[in-house]
């Protein structure tokens, strides 16, 4: 076996002499520190004596001084905050995918981190190291962005004032994903989070294709034709979507062609089923049409495979890594929620005596959701019920109940051989896609039909946050909503400060009131609300308040460790019109 330079082949940035890897690392089957077993999370970034991020360059002396492991040690970041752990190797949060015992030995490193870092000293002089906040600063809002409504003639006839997003990756390259686009044929506003596992190419494919078919879905019958007279004269197209991207979010232009193929023949499907006679669109039915076609045709695009062999390779890659989406369409004062995953929509809600109360849209499609795992038990025989959800995972391996591509747990056997043996050499050597899940007898065990939740926006409903699993593994959602509503509004609901049974001292508890006094200023230090809410995520100490010590810590890990500490976090926050959703409702009285 040759030398693998993947990255994620070992933990400490070393060649080793017998890991298997592809050579195609964005296609990597080796799972890094947090993907102990069986399948990938991919990796295309070279080694540390190459190009590193930022954090990583600064992190990089440590590592030679040996005080990697004192930070290790200390940055641990538990869900239960007041416990105190100790350096773990398996990560707190849970991967998507679980070992397998095929591929447990496989994959297993000789020693982990802890006792790596542990077992050799070197007699040379500690000095701390810490981010400076202008350096956390930088890290934390490299991929924020804001867009505010426009207001026409002086008055905003919109529900939604803007929206605030942003992301922070624990992967390399980042495997989630965020879209928002204004629907310029029909009213209302689209805004989705995704998150992929396996790779980044089927959340990046989703973020760039799902609300054209939403879109398609809304049109009117007579909408529909005119785009099509249009293609087929060869006339400019109506407009459809106004998108609203950060200049980081990335659109493939070589895909773009088989993308929109795809979607001409979904309207031109739409145009012959409908007729013309109704007029009235359902927009649950909408969402839920939409999700299924683009899945189904993912699938299909994988299948019949393309003579480029840039795109024929694309299109697998897509088709074989996985992705969760959490959608809302507001248009009034009416909001839809359609997810697909466990990713979350949660509402703000601000009560008569202005504290904050969190409402949640969406459920979380996996173990913990007793529904959801009844109706996977319903859809497979009975000899199958042991083996169909097992360790709390998808037949013992996947996390999410529902997602998009993902074929590996929806095609037959026989289909997903013909087509990696027809495939390219890099998904032909790929041991991850040659690999069939245990007790796999009745496919499909995965869809991507979203659940979808409807309601209705009253004056007290003030903002709306999606966000991908990175940060409800961190927070309480209770927590979220608070975090958020007070910064929006700059009010703070004074509360007596509980320190949960710790041992304060007199200075701690001097720092603590020093804190709260700070956070009454009216002068923020983010201008974003989800990047107040990543510092929150990432920094929070035990007593609920942002530690720059931990926050500087946990942002200069490298990518190695990051990940075995948390996810990549994708947020969007929504606010809403109050004045124009209660003059909805005075006009309807």
């Amino acid at each position: 076996m040759g030398r693998c330079r993947c990255r994620c082949c070992s933990p400490r940035g070393l060649w080793m002499l017998s890991a298997p890897c592809c050579d195609d690392r964005r296609m990597c089957v080796c799972p890094g520190p947090r993907r102990i077993g069986i399948p990938v999370r991919s990796s295309s970034l070279p080694l540390f004596s190459d190009a590193m991020p930022a954090p990583t360059q600064l992190f990089f002396p440590l590592i030679r001084s040996c005080e990697l492991s004192r930070i290790y040690g200390t940055a641990c970041y538990c869900h239960h905050k007041h416990l105190c752990c100790s350096p773990p190797y398996i990560p707190q949060s849970r991967p998507r995918y679980a070992p397998h015992p095929a591929y447990a030995t496989f994959y297993r490193p000789k020693e982990s981190w802890w006792q790596y870092t542990q077992g050799r000293r070197y007699a040379s002089t500690p000095q701390k190291f810490y981010l400076t906040p202008p350096q956390v600063n930088s890290i934390l809002k490299a991929n924020e962005y804001s867009f505010k409504v426009p207001e026409f003639d002086g008055k905003n006839v919109s529900s939604v004032l803007g929206f605030d997003s942003n992301q922070l990756p624990a992967n390399a390259p980042i495997e989630d994903r965020r879209s928002a686009a204004t629907c310029l044929q029909t009213r209302g506003m689209l805004l989705g989070v995704f998150d992929g596992h396996a790779g980044c190419a089927c959340s990046q494919a989703v973020s760039e294709r799902l609300f054209y078919y939403i879109a398609v879905s809304l049109l009117p019958h007579e909408t529909l034709l005119e785009i099509e007279n249009a293609v087929e004269s060869g006339r400019a197209l109506l407009p459809i979507l106004q998108w609203h991207k950060h200049p980081n979010d990335y659109f493939s232009k070589e895909a773009s062609k088989l993308y929109f193929n795809s979607l001409r023949t979904y309207w031109q499907e739409l145009i012959d089923l409908n007729t013309g006679e109704s007029t009235d669109i359902d927009v649950k039915e909408a969402l839920i049409n939409a999700f299924k076609r683009l899945d189904n045709d993912i699938s299909l695009e994988a299948q019949v495979g393309d003579p480029n062999s840039f795109l024929n390779y694309l299109v697998l890659r897509v088709a074989f890594s996985g992705a969760t989406a959490c959608v809302a369409h507001v248009d009034g004062v009416d909001l839809h929620v359609a997810n697909t995953g466990d990713s979350r929509a949660m509402l703000g809600v601000q009560e008569e005596d202005g504290s904050w109360s969190a409402v949640t849209l969406s459920n979380d499609h996996n173990a913990q959701n007793e529904r959801e795992v009844e109706r996977l038990k319903l859809e497979h025989p009975k000899n199958e019920a042991k083996s169909v959800v097992k360790q709390d995972r998808l037949l013992g391996l996947l996390m999410p109940f529902r997602a998009f591509g993902d074929v590996k747990f929806k095609w037959s056997i026989d289909l997903q051989k013909r087509v990696i043996e027809s495939g390219p050499d890099q998904l032909n050597d790929n041991e991850y896609t040659k690999f069939i899940p245990p007790n796999y007898y009745t496919p499909p065990y995965l869809t991507a039909e979203p659940e979808v939740t409807y309601h209705r926006l009253r004056p007290q409903d003030k903002f709306l946050i999606l966000a991908t699993d990175g940060l409800w593994e961190t927070m309480h959602r209770q927590d979220v909503v608070r975090i958020v509503g007070e910064y929006l509004t700059g009010m703070h609901h004074q509360q007596p400060i509980a320190v949960g049974g710790y041992k304060v001292t007199l200075g701690q508890m001097h720092g603590l009131l020093t804190e709260r006094r700070a956070k009454m200023s009216s002068v923020f230090e983010d201008q974003n609300a989800a990047t107040h809410l990543i510092r929150h995520a990432v920094g929070n100490n035990e007593f609920g308040a942002v530690d720059h010590e931990r926050l500087s810590k946990m942002l200069s890990l490298p990518e190695e460790l990051a990940r075995m500490y948390r996810d990549d976090i994708t947020i969007i926050v929504v606010q809403f019109n109050s004045h124009v959703v209660g003059a909805y409702q005075n006009q309807e009285q």
